[in-house]
């Protein structure tokens, strides 16, 4: 799965930069979620890989405090891309005429730089509030990478603040994130239906069905993976470990797959630069 998610978003980001008649919005925001697709695999799956391999890896704790900054970073990035491409297809299909006056370069640069402040403005406390932690017993994580609550469970000191902390932020990012894109498609559907020339509602639906299946995987498999990793107490932790390898990894590989199949322009472009000679 981690060399099909490389290689798969690898091609995305490789179309969409060899072919300036993809310099637009949609592809633009393709290549983003490729880009953030292989950094957030690349983050967990070779640590996990060396502990299936090899037994328990040590890390040293800024190494393992760095980790978890990339991993909740990269995760709450990837949910504002989605974000922005259902804003994206929301003004193309519900107000088309203001599409190319809205999303320019300019404003798709400033969207790039907003989403990564908006990771590091999040995350930073969390980890804050791990160094404030204190650890007396155990520095042993039942875990293959470094996350939040995986760390502040180990420490002797009260966890109440970082569980507070983490829950607000999840709710406040990626909680809002789901229910404005949910809103958004919603308003597309209803435009679409109201659309008289079924090949329109066809390409409509071409288009949005597979961001819709992309946004179904990413948020049933994280929203999952998180509340019974806090509330949860029952579920088995080896079970707990998979979903949290889960969410990181299945999206990064199916959402290449996804758009390869769906979006011609994509698919088309990765078969001609695949079949030119050598």
């Amino acid at each position: 799965m981690y060399l099909l998610a490389v290689i798969g978003n690898g091609l995305v980001m490789a179309v969409v930069a060899w072919d300036k008649s993809l310099h637009e919005p949609m592809y633009l925001f393709l290549a983003m979620l490729a880009l953030n697709d292989v950094l957030l695999c690349s983050v967990t799956v070779p640590k996990t890989l060396l502990i299936l391999w090899q037994g328990s890896s040590p890390s040293t704790f800024p190494a393992c405090l760095t980790q978890m900054f990339f991993v909740h970073a990269l995760f709450l990035s990837e949910s504002a891309v989605l974000l922005a491409m259902a804003f994206d297809r929301y003004v193309a299909i519900c107000s088309p005429l203001r599409h190319a006056t809205l999303f320019t370069g300019s404003l798709i640069g400033k969207m790039g730089l907003a989403l990564v402040a908006r990771s590091v403005a999040v995350v930073t406390p969390g980890v804050l509030l791990i160094l404030r932690l204190q650890f007396c017993q155990s520095n042993i994580i039942h875990h293959t990478y470094c996350e939040n609550m995986g760390i502040a469970k180990v420490a002797c000191n009260s966890i109440a603040l970082n569980n507070i902390y983490g829950l607000t932020a999840a709710l406040l990012t990626t909680g809002l994130d789901f229910v404005f894109i949910f809103l958004s498609y919603w308003l597309i559907l209803r435009t679409v239906f109201q659309q008289p020339s079924r090949e329109a509602r066809t390409k409509a639906f071409g288009t949005c069905g597979a961001h819709i299946c992309v946004i179904l995987i990413f948020y049933t498999l994280a929203f999952f993976s998180f509340f019974t990793h806090r509330f949860g107490n029952r579920v088995p932790s080896h079970a707990l470990i998979l979903l949290a390898n889960l969410y990181l990894l299945v999206p990064p590989t199916v959402n290449p797959i996804v758009y390869g199949v769906k979006t011609k322009e994509i698919r088309m472009r990765v078969l001609g630069l695949c079949s030119q000679p050598k």
